[in-house]
């Protein structure tokens, strides 16, 4: 049997409480303590879950504080549950501090799969998936701009989270830097009862919502990738064929020792 884990990263639903497993069921029931951004908003979802556990704060403003006290109970032999106020912790919430410390502190740590709102976002898109960047949040305000024209030529699909009071500044930012034309998704209120997914390019995307009085829920942003020009298209596609037509340098057709 392996090791029990110390620490589990619980993901937790994003809308529809329906979205949560039967494993993460089963760790919140067993763990001893349950680590939350908000503890009125994961005592609900544990009341509408039927259990019972403590819950203690761990959030952005007092994670460093945190970690050795937590620590030091996990090292006891306490089980711990992270969750975060939805989706999965450590991607774009706190956890990573914690993981990374419980690793170098040789403590077993195990992360369930389960909801995140950027996959639903991106397969609705309807670009391509093969490749794509995840960006979480921008910066607010230092360093914006130099991430934007850094981004601009990035081949991949990109998604962006982002706060409502803040996606039509983005958008309009964004179509100033990467083109208005250039096509993009805007997913709010995954899973939930309002659900919208709008896709256009970002000009529009840009004039559509700012025209609202009022925009609400989390919005997870995807905007296709660069176009490569279409000379440095060809120039690789014309390596790759060479590279297909001829055998390896040391004369074998392959150097797989199972072939």
């Amino acid at each position: 049997m392996p090791e029990a884990a110390a620490l589990t990263l619980v993901p937790t639903p994003i809308g529809n409480l329906e979205d949560i497993t039967l494993r993460a069921i089963r760790t919140l029931r067993e763990v001893d303590l349950v680590l939350c951004e908000d503890t009125r908003t994961s005592g609900r979802l544990l009341q509408h879950l039927e259990l019972k556990k403590p819950l203690l704060a761990y959030h952005l403003h007092n994670e460093h504080k945190q970690v050795p006290h937590l620590l030091e109970r996990l090292a006891k032999g306490e089980r711990m549950a992270l969750v975060s106020d939805a989706g999965t912790p450590g991607i774009s919430d706190p956890g990573f501090l914690l993981v990374r410390e419980c690793l170098a502190r040789g403590l077993a740590v195990e992360c369930l799969p389960g909801p995140t709102a950027l996959v639903p976002a991106l397969l609705k898109s309807g670009f391509g998936a093969e490749r794509f960047a995840f960006e979480g949040f921008l910066p607010a305000k230092k360093g914006r701009q130099t991430r934007l024209q850094e981004l601009a030529r990035e081949t991949r699909t990109l998604i962006f989270y982002e706060s409502p009071h803040r996606i039509v500044k983005t958008l309009t930012q964004l179509a100033e830097v990467f083109g208005s034309e250039r096509p993009a998704s805007v997913s709010r209120e995954l899973t939930k009862l309002f659900e919208e997914t709008l896709t256009a390019p970002l000009g529009e995307l840009a004039a559509t919502l700012g025209a609202r009085p009022a925009i609400k829920g989390e919005i997870v942003l995807v905007v296709e990738g660069a176009k490569q020009e279409r000379s440095e298209r060809s120039k690789y596609h014309s390596r790759d064929d060479r590279d297909d037509d001829h055998p390896d340098d040391d004369g074998d057709a392959d150097d797989d020792p199972d072939a």
